[in-house]
């Protein structure tokens, strides 16, 4: 249910040049110093959400990333989907199930964990960058980091 140490810095990857929208290309050290990425990581990660769609990128002296398209176009449920897979996976279901439940059919928390599917991938869906971008300009502090 919990969203990957990798997605956390390509979500943070992709709000630093959501910050930086139509400013041209940012170069890796300053992405990853603004978010507190390691470098190491955010070049593969950055590659990744190039070769996803979310980010352009330019090679040599001059060169960097962007994002590919507006922030408010970039849900956080494509991204976490992009990167993680799954939002929120149950072991005994899906084609073929990873884990063979003995109540299967009569389970009493299947419903529940639905449920709880539901809230996250609504959540997740319902926030875009551009929705972070407008809570940070306010000072927005939530109780949680992502």
């Amino acid at each position: 249910m919990g969203v990957s140490l990798k997605c956390q810095y390509g979500l943070r990857a992709l709000f630093e040049l959501s910050r930086r929208w139509g400013g041209g290309l940012v170069r890796i050290p300053e992405i990853a110093e603004a978010q507190a990425i390691p470098v190491r990581f955010l070049e593969n990660i950055l590659n990744q959400l190039r070769q996803g769609g979310f980010v352009e990128s330019r090679r040599g002296k001059g060169g960097g990333f962007m994002l590919a398209r507006a922030p408010s176009t970039v849900s956080l449920a494509q991204v976490v989907a992009f990167i993680d897979g799954q939002i929120y996976s149950l072991d005994c279901e899906g084609e073929p199930p990873l884990h063979r439940c003995p109540f299967r059919g009569s389970c009493v928390f299947l419903p529940v964990w639905r449920e709880a599917r539901a809230a996250l991938e609504s959540v997740y869906e319902s926030r875009t960058l551009q929705d972070l971008l407008e809570a940070d300009q306010r000072g927005a502090q939530p109780d949680y980091c992502i």
